[in-house]
């Protein structure tokens, strides 16, 4: 394991921080790309001593993920890194981008609508841009054989949230990357799975309009009576990273309690058995 290394777009909060720690503590080495200011690094650098204080190694790069220039200046100091047999490959690589618009696809102002350069550009970070780091691994032979690949999707991947459009379409645009990345990379043994997290208070959540009641919903309607937390789709990665796993691949897997099995929301749907 003292080998091992796992790849995550958007390592500083969220389901990548959380699963940054999750892994290293499971014996990874952690290399994390985030796009953060001065004002939330403070954040960063929490992960960051999280990482270290399990024995493991954190290497993060403050960039943006979807630039062709960065993403490739990465992968050519990783594959010079790695070219020594202390640093054999990536094992692990989740996609966990949460940069887009939020808008309306039809109002009358054409300034409250979204626009055709908001619309490539949340499409580009948020999905496309996986295929892109994949391909980059793959041609620098820096793809483990056996390894893992997840996205992070949400139900928003099929259903309508208001002003979600454009993200809703980059979610289900990443679902059907993953599958094809599945077969592509089935001979290689990599799996690739969209883990679908239940409701859960991110700082991308928030900025959604009326993430408040999104939130309240959940909790109501989940069985275990509380909301999905990151670490809880962390612990889920790390269960896929193991071996035993390896025969599933291409799915869309839900970690959320329950949550999206219910669809009431009015009065507490599971109440605790006395």
């Amino acid at each position: 394991m003292q080998n091992k290394w796992a790849l995550i777009l958007g390592a500083s909060s969220g389901f990548g921080g959380a699963s940054a720690v999750a892994l290293a503590k499971a014996g990874y080495h952690i290399i994390g790309i985030h796009l953060d200011r001065q004002v939330t690094m403070p954040n960063v650098n929490q992960i960051i001593k999280k990482i270290e204080k399990t024995g493991h190694k954190a290497v993060f790069f403050n960039i943006n993920a979807a630039d062709q220039i960065k993403r490739n200046d990465i992968l050519d100091e990783l594959k010079e890194r790695f070219s020594t047999k202390e640093h054999p490959h990536i094992n692990v690589v989740i996609h966990s981008l949460a940069f887009g618009t939020l808008k309306p696809y039809i109002t009358k102002d054409p300034n409250d609508r979204i626009s055709q350069p908001q619309m490539a550009m949340t499409l580009d970070v948020m999905a496309h841009s996986l295929v892109y780091w994949v391909q980059g691994l793959v041609q620098r032979d820096l793809l483990a054989k056996g390894g893992r690949i997840f996205g992070l999707t949400s139900a928003g991947s099929h259903t309508v949230i208001p002003n979600y459009g454009a993200v809703s379409a980059a979610k289900a645009s990443l679902e059907s990357h993953i599958r094809q990345l599945a077969v592509e990379l089935g001979s290689m043994k990599v799996t690739a799975n969209a883990i679908m997290a239940g409701v859960t208070d991110t700082p991308a959540l928030k900025k959604i309009p009326g993430s408040d009641k999104m939130l309240e919903a959940a909790k109501t309607k989940n069985p275990g009576g509380r909301l999905t937390t990151p670490e809880d789709v962390a612990e889920a990665i790390v269960l896929l990273c193991d071996e035993r796993a390896q025969w599933i691949s291409g799915n869309v897997i839900a970690v959320d309690g329950g949550e999206y099995s219910v669809n009431y929301i009015g009065d507490k749907v599971c109440k605790p058995i006395k």
